[in-house]
């Protein structure tokens, strides 16, 4: 397989293991060190995966969420680094009672990978949105 399309089922697992919560195979994604900015959608910047996953964890307890992510522009930058950029939509339902019930978005990922090991990972992400509805 080339890295190329590794990149893109890395994405796609990213995508499934968020919505399966399967937050095991999931911290896999990433490398240890990642850098995860979601500061454009209301959120913080967390400088590794365990932070990613203390703030993530809690946020979807109980929530149902489906991610989408599309049309991926992808440059590999040298044998072990690459860039990209993915449109994504998503869409939140959080449990009934809360202050927010669903959440609906769409916009892109930003991305850079690094090969670890011969695997690759995300190494940062920084999500932007173009609209965000909430109910």
């Amino acid at each position: 397989m080339d890295d190329i399309e590794a990149i893109k089922q890395l994405k796609a697992r990213y995508f499934r293991l968020l919505d399966t919560k399967d937050w095991d195979a999931f911290r896999e994604v990433f490398t240890t060190d990642v850098v995860v900015d979601t500061t454009d959608s209301g959120g913080d910047v967390q400088e590794s995966v365990d932070d990613f996953l203390a703030m993530l964890i809690p946020t979807l307890e109980g929530a149902v969420t489906v991610h989408h992510g599309h049309m991926p522009e992808i440059e590999l930058t040298s044998a072990t680094t690459a860039t990209g950029i993915w449109a994504m939509e998503d869409v939140i339902r959080f449990p009934e009672g809360g202050f927010l019930n669903t959440l609906q978005g769409w916009g892109h990922y930003h991305e850079t990978y690094e090969k670890v090991g011969g695997e690759w990972r995300i190494k940062t992400t920084r999500l932007t949105r173009l609209r965000l509805d909430v109910t």
